[in-house]
């Protein structure tokens, strides 16, 4: 099964940024895209892999005493 392809726009949209983040990432290289022509389309996959990539764990309990001692 295909992943759903979306435009720059679309892909702002999901991650809720501003257009103009989103083309950063592209021209950094920090988020795979497929070129369509001379289209950029982002997979559905590529957003999921990004936020995951992002996603900081939560401290615990042990963590937040750990670091204050």
């Amino acid at each position: 099964m295909l992943d759903q392809l979306f435009t720059v726009p679309e892909a702002a949209e999901l991650l809720s940024t501003s257009v103009r983040f989103v083309r950063r990432l592209i021209a950094e290289r920090r988020i795979e895209f497929v070129k369509v022509g001379r289209h950029v389309r982002i997979r559905e996959s590529a957003l999921i892999a990004f936020v995951v990539a992002g996603t900081v764990a939560p401290m615990t309990t042990f963590d937040a005493t750990r670091r204050a001692a």
